[in-house]
């Protein structure tokens, strides 16, 4: 141990750094991720992947070249009217399609307490409550987003088999169940998760502690 001498003290403490970050988790998304070039690039690239086409295949067909469409799909450049034509030619789709996603009006949906509309799902069992947290249909991201808040009582079955599409999130707020995915089987208390893939067999196999509550929220492709 090297001595530290009389005037300074053995233990040095450095300032502690901050990690860098490379995104402001705060910042308001800058004018140039909402602009036109953004909207058309968005629209190209759904065009493209909807076709089943890679980036390579897309410039093969139009003889732009990658690095170009590249720049076009990240809205980088501002693709001219002959080269849209191109491509409106290349995706069987009028020239005025690519400006849809510019135009359109973004869905939000606010849904007041004690007003979430009850519903009954495919396969819902006896006694287990589903109200519907808020719903938004088509929209330009692909996927169809499903918040369902579940309520268990003493009236409701157990039933570990249900099953369908998509990826679900479970979140516990009250209560315990044990839960079932697939040949697995988790205790869930209030504040646990638990995320899967819901074509797998899943459901509360026992009920613990009722009333149970939990959030379950389903993602799957739209169409």
């Amino acid at each position: 141990m090297i001595d530290a001498g009389p005037d300074e003290p053995d233990d040095i403490l450095l300032p502690k750094s901050k990690p860098a970050f490379d995104q402001d988790p705060h910042r308001v998304r800058e004018l140039s991720e909402r602009n036109l070039e953004m909207a058309i690039g968005r629209s190209v690239r759904a065009f493209r992947r909807q076709q089943g086409m890679t980036v390579a295949d897309l410039a093969g067909v139009t003889g732009l070249s990658i690095g170009m469409l590249s720049k076009i799909e990240n809205g980088i450049t501002s693709p001219s009217l002959t080269t849209l034509q191109i491509l409106a030619h290349a995706f069987s789709t009028p020239i005025t399609a690519f400006f849809r996603g510019f135009e359109e009006r973004r869905e939000v949906q606010h849904v007041k307490a004690g007003e979430h509309l009850e519903i009954e799902r495919r396969g819902t069992r006896a006694g287990h409550q589903y109200h519907l947290l808020g719903h938004i249909g088509s929209n330009d991201s692909g996927v169809v987003v499903e918040p369902y808040l579940i309520t268990l009582t003493e009236e409701s079955d157990t039933f570990p088999t249900f099953q369908h599409d998509g990826i679900e999130l479970l979140y516990m707020l009250e209560g315990e169940v044990e839960y079932r995915h697939g040949d697995q089987l988790f205790h869930l208390k209030p504040g646990d998760s638990l995320m899967f893939d819901a074509d797998a067999q899943h459901g509360p196999e026992v009920h613990v502690k009722l009333p149970a509550r939990y959030l379950s929220i389903i993602s799957y492709q739209q169409g």
